[in-house]
């Protein structure tokens, strides 16, 4: 039986700086003094998780310099004290994404914790608006949680248009194809080809826990779409050339596709421009949620 893997969204209207940001394409102000994060109380900058979860992010320095920089945050729960413990979802406690407003800048990387509950992650920051995501299973919740926090980056904003609609990515010297459509509010099912130098890839590694690692997210406002590989519970999945994901975007729109693999001990990215065919089925309306 082919059951799809856990599916993560996270609701649209976030991405509100970001696409003022994008209209406008200026510097982004000057840097203020931080703002001071008491530890018993969520800030009023933090974005809540859908649903009325109650927890938060708190990103503790939201104005970071250009360049390479330490994020530091913290996922503070319903009684506004950080969350120390986890439960581990693919490997790791927590999963990051950066994205800048454009859909640029694109990095997944996983944090390490201290003992109060602060996370620290390395990020490559150019100036503008940056989202992060962090997507994670708090151990009292035991809900995967989508949550999101906002960087706004000193400097001027120089604002890349997005890549037209693509079924092939080059990377590493990899080429990846995309085959299937994304139909709003309903399951779609995406199939990518890896092949290196006109040869099918068949030794994929695994990255974690599979040989495939799907983000999208929706240009103008963001949202969040994270999916994992389908699985067949009869069959051990193939180490390539072909990684097929079950994924429903939430509404019409235009999607851009991250996809992490890893081979020759490196991961690698591969980015796509998808626009949705078609319309959300009448009783599958287009809104927006988390799920698990």
């Amino acid at each position: 039986m082919q059951t799809p893997a856990r599916l993560a969204v996270v609701a649209g209207g976030l991405g509100a700086v970001f696409a003022a940001a994008v209209g406008v394409g200026a510097a982004v102000g000057p840097i203020g003094a931080p703002e001071a994060h008491p530890p018993a109380a969520a800030p009023a900058s933090a974005h809540e998780a859908p649903a009325g979860t109650g927890y938060v992010l708190d990103v503790l320095e939201e104005r970071p310099a250009a360049g390479t920089a330490a994020v530091e945050f913290r996922v503070l729960g319903p009684d506004g004290a950080p969350v120390t413990e986890y439960t581990e979802d693919h490997g790791e406690d927590l999963h990051l994404v950066a994205v800048r407003s454009d859909l640029t800048g694109y990095q997944h990387v996983h944090p390490d914790r201290g003992d109060d509950g602060t996370w620290r992650a390395p990020l490559t920051l150019t100036p503008g608006s940056w989202r992060l995501v962090a997507d994670t299973t708090p151990a009292a919740s035991g809900t995967d949680l989508a949550l999101t926090g906002d960087l706004q980056v000193a400097g001027s904003f120089d604002p890349q248009p997005l890549p037209g609609p693509s079924a092939v990515a080059e990377v590493d010297g990899y080429t990846v194809v995309l085959t299937g459509d994304l139909t709003p509010g309903a399951e779609s099912e995406l199939t990518f080809g890896v092949s290196r130098d006109g040869v099918q890839v068949t030794d994929l590694q695994p990255y974690l826990g599979a040989y495939g690692h799907l983000v999208a997210l929706r240009d103008g406002d963001l949202e969040y779409l994270h999916v994992h590989p389908v699985v067949d519970d009869a069959v051990a999945p193939a180490p390539g050339p072909h990684v097929e994901f079950a994924a429903t975007a939430p509404s019409t729109g235009t999607y851009r596709l991250f996809l992490d693999f890893r081979h020759g001990d490196a991961v690698h990215t591969a980015a796509f421009t998808v626009p949705t065919h078609g319309s959300a089925a009448p009783d599958e309306p287009a809104g927006h949620g988390h799920g698990g």
